[in-house]
């Protein structure tokens, strides 16, 4: 596969090309590669507050105030039944979600954000404002803000 590299406003110049083969010309490697990266430096800025990446994702499914089934809350959070249930043990232990009844359907349980999970997102939004900083200054606001709208757009046109 050939690639034309771009410049910092996403132009791409064409007299640079490289050839990628093997794993580096794989969409699903590339993305799983990016995502490591970009976890990688937030996992740094949730371990001041223990939490990881997909508890993380977990109370921001939250932050909305409406309660959400595990089901919704698995989709949300990118993240398995068995895992989805460990991570959600967890942060009730710690007393930053709980378990109540759905409000829609009462036959239903249902997960929310404890006023504790509002004040621990509050203690992160700091260190996650920085992470998202930093990548902007790294990539570029405009780069970072079409390859965020594209990523969208792909996923709608696969999962359509």
């Amino acid at each position: 596969m050939v690639t034309a590299e771009s410049d910092e406003d996403g132009a791409v110049d064409s007299t640079v090309r490289s050839v990628t083969t093997g794993l580096g010309s794989s969409l699903a490697y590339l993305l799983s590669r990016a995502e490591r990266s970009v976890n990688r430096d937030l996992a740094t800025v949730l371990a001041a507050e223990e939490v990881s990446v997909d508890q993380w994702r977990i109370l921001q499914a939250l932050a909305d105030g409406r309660g959400h089934t595990m089901g919704d809350l698995a989709e949300a959070a990118l993240m398995p039944h068995p895992t989805l249930t460990k991570a959600v043990d967890r942060l009730v232990e710690r007393a930053v979600v709980y378990r109540g009844h759905d409000p829609a359907d009462r036959r239903r349980v249902a997960v929310f954000l404890a006023n504790r999970g509002s004040e621990l997102l509050g203690r992160l939004e700091a260190g996650i404002a920085e992470h998202h900083r930093a990548i902007l200054a790294t990539y570029g606001a405009e780069r970072t803000e079409r390859l965020m709208h594209e990523l969208e757009l792909l996923v709608r046109s696969l999962e359509g």
